[in-house]
């Protein structure tokens, strides 16, 4: 008998863990309440579907048990999507309401990674503003050597060149230092510390699915270092469907990028592979007898491999690896001319290598494990006239992770452990400036549907670093959906960042004569920060026209930031003084659609200051005023053509003086066929230079001082290429 009950209660909970569920809604106009026969239901990620009926009414069968996300679409309107948990709590027939499709809500299918949930962007508490698609790919044919115009061109988001030959760059995210935004590549932080100084130059989009930017305080989902926001890159996954892709790029400057990617999902294995060459020359529109763009070889391979070993469990091996030779300086001598008239130069040798390896076993139709590990050699030399820098950092982090998709809530909980040693090479005899720091950390994240209108998402991390000690980090994001116009959030956190020598005010003067940092009289950087966010979508003159707005606010403040200054003689030295560094403004973002026309208009006000010894003074490089616009007409599969200006206000420069406002503009055009298409971009029209209206350096052409870099130096240029999908 006990045999029978055993048996029987086994047969029971084999049934219940897979079950199958059915789920009915009707579909109608949400202007008209008229119902819509043939609009199509589909549960993503499989093969299940169905079409409603000439009363609109639609019923899926067959449904698996757990988080499933149902998509709704029906031609002239928008697709939508809904998030749900099978079963469901009640099994009443749902309401669902299609907006005309001029309204255009291209990124509600787009599914989030960088606040480590698996919501849709609509369902998501966290502002997290998403480049993915065609968006992603139109700006590829502007830069496809690297992502820095790729993130440029965002409100909010300014890049700052910090050398004037080599252009070495970075990012700063309403108006802070690149030091103060955490990049990371598939949740693996791979670009910080001495291997962040030319991360944006050697990070190529071809092989990217979306990229994903969180602004304000993150350092609760991935650690120290996401102050000012967080940048996600998310690589392209094998699809069974074969992608190959193939893009060839010149420039009116003499440069060069060849890049393909490879990737298909087989019955056990999946593959992709990403390989670039990219060259640039020697070219200076100036004639100031400078490199504006310097001269550079580099070569990169991305190849990663896939093994579904059943239907719960993924392996991921993947290795990325990128050298580059880059000089820039006097022309003569990069040309090869070099002389004592023509001696100064500017060299960076590199080598990236990082391998990731990653687990992922589901437990249940709810439950999934995660483990992960990334382990980055990053190897850099800087060469001047009678100076060298060098080094090697080797970074490792690894993390596992558990998620539960409950029907009212979803959980991650989850441990990590990083490690950053930079040890220098001594070329003089300077301190060195190496280091060693180790951090664990534990995490635990919730989002609670509160309502189908109202959700929050909360989480909480503690880490304790090597040298700078615990750290308690929360967060909080809430989302309400007032209407099907209206939404707002509003969220808010606490951030960290452990100092190292390598920020941007170092990187400028290539760390000459900066002392290392004196960790024992040094605390972290602290930081907290909020942000309130209204978005409103409407469509005008009988579905002619979609129009959208989101309005943001922001504030962070960062306690003690540390400062380079001068000391003693010519030397430089990091100090704390008692203070603040805040930022605060708003971020404007509005689009409006006709036919086949897009506008994009975006304005960025950043208040940066500096709060020190009883005195506020403006913080400098940040342009207070920005303003984006971007026109696009697409006709589909046939033709994109772009236009785009960029305004920028005037900046105060680290010498004092001020900086001009300017102009930019540009124009791209590609013409589409099923299998290739050819783009052409003419990138700043207005050939607006730094050196056409202000000086970029000080003293003679073998011994230059330069100024900050606060404008673009390399003019008009176009390039031009042909991408094939093969």
């Amino acid at each position: 008998m006990k045999r029978t009950i055993v048996v029987l209660a086994i047969l029971l909970f084999t049934v219940t863990a897979f079950a199958q569920n059915r789920y009915k809604a009707v579909i109608k106009d949400a202007k008209t309440n008229q119902v819509l026969p043939g609009a199509t239901l589909k549960v993503l990620g499989t093969t299940i579907g169905a079409k409603s009926d000439s009363a609109g009414n639609a019923s899926i069968n067959g449904i698996p048990s757990g988080k499933q996300i149902i998509q709704f679409s029906y031609v002239g309107y928008q697709t939508k999507t809904d998030t749900l948990t099978f079963p469901l709590a009640e099994t009443n027939v749902l309401t669902i309401l299609l907006t005309a499709a001029e309204e255009d809500q291209e990124l509600e299918d787009v599914v989030i990674s960088a606040t480590r949930s698996s919501r849709t962007i609509d369902n998501i508490p966290t502002r997290v503003e998403v480049i993915a698609g065609e968006e992603l790919d139109e700006k590829g044919n502007m830069k496809p050597g690297d992502i820095r115009m790729m993130l440029a061109e965002s409100t909010g988001i300014q890049t700052q060149q910090t050398s004037a030959t080599s252009g070495n760059s970075s990012i700063r995210i309403q108006g802070l230092d690149g030091k103060y935004t955490q990049i990371i590549r598939d949740g693996f932080p791979l670009y910080s510390g001495f291997s962040g100084g030319l991360g944006l130059l050697q990070i190529a989009p071809l092989d990217l699915q979306q990229v994903e930017v969180i602004k304000g305080s993150s350092s609760t989902l991935y650690g120290g270092g996401a102050i000012a926001g967080l940048v996600n890159l998310v690589s392209k996954k094998p699809t069974e469907a074969r992608q190959l892709n193939f893009l060839l790029n010149g420039t009116s400057a003499l440069g060069l990028d060849a890049s393909g990617f490879y990737g298909q999902k087989f019955d056990k294995i999946g593959i992709t592979v990403y390989g670039a060459y990219n060259k640039g020359t020697a070219y200076d529109p100036s004639d100031i007898g400078l490199t504006a763009i310097p001269k550079f070889d580099r070569f990169t391979l991305n190849p990663k491999l896939y093994f579904y070993f059943n239907d719960a469990t993924t392996l991921l091996a993947g290795i990325n690896a990128t050298t580059e030779k880059r000089i820039g300086g006097d022309l003569e001598y990069v040309k090869g001319n070099g002389s004592a008239a023509h001696s100064y130069f500017e060299e960076n040798k590199t080598g990236r290598y990082s391998s990731q390896v990653e687990l992922d076993h589901r437990l249940s139709e709810k439950e999934k494990l995660v483990i992960r590990n990334s382990v980055s050699y990053y190897d850099r030399s800087i060469g001047l006239p009678n100076y060298l820098f060098s080094g090697v950092q080797v970074s490792t982090y690894s993390e596992a992770n558990y998620s539960r998709n409950g029907e009212k809530a979803d959980w991650v909980l989850g441990v990590n452990f990083l490690t950053d040693n930079f040890k220098e090479d001594q070329n003089s005899d300077n301190a060195l400036r190496s280091y060693n720091y180790n951090t664990i950390g534990a995490f635990a994240q919730n989002t609670w549907n509160i309502s189908k209108k109202i959700s929050l998402e909360s989480g909480v991390r503690g880490d304790y670093h090597n040298e700078y000690g615990f750290f308690f980090l929360p967060r909080i994001s809430g989302l309400w959906k007032i209407n099907e116009h209206f939404s707002t959030r509003l969220g808010g956190g606490l951030g960290y960042k452990a100092p190292t020598v390598f920020t941007e005010d170092a990187e400028r003067i290539q760390f000459r004569n900066v002392a290392p940092l004196d960790v024992a009289n040094t605390k972290a950087e602290r930081s907290y920060g909020a942000n309130y966010d209204v978005n409103y979508r409407t469509s005008l003159f009988d579905g002619a026209v979609g129009f959208s707005i989101n309005q943001m606010f922001f504030y962070t403040r960062i306690n003690n930031p540390i400062l380079l200054t001068a000391a003693n003689g010519a030397n430089l030295t990091y100090v704390q003084p008692k203070g603040n560094l805040d930022t605060r403004g708003m971020e404007t973002n509005a689009k409006v659609t006709y036919g086949d026309f897009k506008l994009f208009i975006g304005y960025t006000l950043a208040d940066v200051n500096q709060h020190t010894g009883g005195t506020s003074t403006n913080y400098p490089l940040v342009s207070k005023h920005r303003v984006n616009n971007v026109l696009m007409y697409e006709l589909e599969d046939k033709w994109k053509i772009g236009a785009e200006a960029y305004y920028f206000s005037k900046q105060k420069l680290n010498d004092g003086a001020t900086g001009k406002s300017y102009w930019t503009a540009g124009l791209m055009a590609e013409k589409l066929w099923e299998r290739f298409s050819i783009f052409v971009n003419f990138e700043n029209l207005t050939d607006t230079r730094q050196t056409s209206f202000d000086s970029i350096y000080t003293g003679s052409i073998t011994s230059p001082v330069f100024r900050d870099i606060y404008a673009p130096v390399d003019g008009f240029v176009v390039n031009g290429g042909i991408k094939f999908k093969l």
